[in-house]
């Protein structure tokens, strides 16, 4: 028994060993997306779950050793990773960091800044833009930090540098320039009526319009 015990022992078997991590990250791998997936209705078509589901196949191909299938794999990475950000409109660089079940609502229009970190159980819709780098070469390298549980509203622009505290809400067209803390909840000034419209006229036509203006 200690025979076949020293003959099969992982350390005598370098191969086992890896096979065993490699099988241990694509689980790993498949645990994510199968998270995410969940998180985004259960359907695979959802453009949002397509454009996560890429980037955590960039980022788990990215942290294994140098070697001709690590550098098949991250080609056919880069290739899925344009056509995301080209049909969908989604701009995830690899270098950002996700957390687990990331929902992308009503997807289109989602750029992160290449530093950006978001943590677990976050909800971004449309039209949003987190990190915004207005800052010049202040704030190139330095990504927003989004807590757990953050949700950001459509249109919602988040400068570069800036951290949202965790279960915080960024309303629709919001503009976020410093941080805001946990459990705080962001919204834009309601619009003002600038003029009412008397209901007793007759509609205006093309004409008197143009020479109006």
């Amino acid at each position: 028994m200690n025979v076949l015990a020293r003959l099969f022992h992982p350390t005598d078997m370098p191969m086992v060993g890896t096979f065993r991590r490699l099988f241990r990250s694509v689980q790993d791998l498949t645990s994510q997306i199968h998270e995410d997936w969940a998180t985004n209705n259960r359907d695979w078509t959802m453009p949002g779950f397509r454009a996560i589901a890429v980037h955590r196949f960039g980022t788990w191909v990215s942290n294994k050793r140098p070697g001709a299938l690590r550098t098949a794999l991250l080609g056919l990475y880069r290739v899925m990773y344009r056509y995301i950000r080209n049909y969908y409109g989604i701009e995830i660089p690899l270098t950002v960091i996700l957390g687990r079940r990331l929902w992308l609502v009503h997807q289109n229009g989602i750029v992160f800044h290449w530093k950006t970190v978001v943590g677990d159980d976050c909800l971004i819709r449309h039209n949003a833009t987190i990190g915004a780098g207005y800052g010049g070469q202040k704030t190139l390298h330095k990504g927003p930090r989004l807590g757990n549980h953050v949700e950001v509203g459509p249109g919602a622009v988040i400068f570069a540098a800036v951290t949202i505290g965790d279960g915080a809400v960024v309303g629709p067209n919001v503009v976020v320039m410093s941080h805001i803390p946990a459990g705080a909840r962001v919204f834009a000034e309601a619009p003002r009526v600038i003029r009412l419209s008397n209901a007793s006229e007759e509609p205006r036509t093309i004409r008197h319009m143009s020479q109006r203006m």
